[in-house]
């Protein structure tokens, strides 16, 4: 990224001038070629695909947020990770209209590849927090193909996906965190039956799943709809395999609450207690903000709509 944002200052002429500024370098970028846009695309997009991650780049993603503390695995899930995406809307996009145009195809396809083989994967997984981490790169893969559809809704629905993406996988992490601190594992097959010990819990994070998997009411929902009626308009095909992950997010996510929350206790060395104060405070906050912002996602809607006709001026 830091050569390719070097190649455009070098093409920046203010007055026989060279200049940083975001406006200068949108001028510059517009009138290279459509070789060298298409050059400059690549090395922005794989530095933000890396980062995002977006398959094949999403490798080291998995482990870090697995070994990660919890603090930091949130950080980088429902913040950082928002750098790319963001990035993506704000620089790549408006940089290099024609390289967008040449090999958007080829990067959402990578994109919807990720969504495929990430749900896959989670769905084999034991191990609570890795699933959870298979499962953001499967919502991101939607956000940045949403992107590259270069149109109203899908800008628009990764805008909202990326504060629903961002407030649930907080919620996510921090369950496996409280499951881990009060059973010492997250290896679901050993869990079992925690609804029965304590309901409180199992009530919040059903409410904080059902926003992960894009219920209806729920936050999650309004980005994805946006998200996968963008990239029909770009391609019907390419939005059936997108749409996989609502169908996919629901069968591990549902499938591992059923696993750990209902049933009998499978291990009767394992109790689940009250839980700390700090924690319920946490979870109850997440839980109002992924139904008032699915119930009424209204104000955040329109601030999003405003964003993407800005960005969407830059590109004609």
């Amino acid at each position: 990224m830091l050569i390719g944002l070097i190649y455009l200052y070098n093409h920046t002429n203010v007055e026989g001038l060279k200049s940083w500024y975001i406006n200068d370098l949108y001028d510059a970028g517009r009138s290279l070629t459509d070789t060298q846009q298409s050059a400059v695309f690549w090395l922005i997009f794989i530095a933000f695909a890396i980062k995002m991650p977006v398959f094949p780049f999403h490798t080291w993603q998995p482990d870090t947020y697995v070994n990660a503390p919890t603090q930091g695995t949130m950080l980088l899930s429902g913040i950082m990770l928002k750098m790319a995406t963001f990035g993506a809307i704000k620089w790549l996009l408006p940089l290099v209209p024609l390289g967008v145009q040449e090999w958007g195809n080829t990067a959402m396809v990578l994109s919807v590849i990720g969504i495929v083989y990430a749900s896959l994967i989670a769905m084999a997984q034991k191990d609570f927090k890795r699933l959870i981490a298979y499962s953001s790169i499967a919502h991101v893969g939607l956000i940045s193909a949403g992107i590259l559809s270069a149109n109203q809704q899908g800008i628009q629905g990764a805008i909202m996906q990326m504060l629903a993406h961002g407030v649930n996988v907080v919620g996510l992490f921090l369950i496996a965190d409280i499951i881990f601190r009060h059973t010492g594992t997250r290896e679901m097959s050993k869990l079992g039956g925690i609804r029965s010990m304590n309901g409180n819990f199992s009530v919040l994070f059903l409410i904080v799943l059902l926003g992960s998997v894009a219920l209806p009411l729920t936050n999650g929902f309004v980005g994805e709809f946006l998200l996968i009626n963008g990239v029909y308009q770009y391609s019907a095909l390419i939005a059936t395999f997108a749409g996989l992950t609502v169908i996919l997010g629901a069968v591990y996510m549902l499938r591992a609450y059923q696993t750990m929350m209902l049933g009998e206790r499978r291990d009767s060395n394992i109790a689940f207690g009250s839980l700390h104060k700090s924690d319920k405070v946490a979870l109850m906050i997440i839980a109002l903000v992924v139904i008032v912002f699915g119930v009424y996602p209204g104000p955040l809607n329109a601030i999003a709509e405003q964003a993407t006709k800005e960005i969407l001026m830059l590109l004609n």
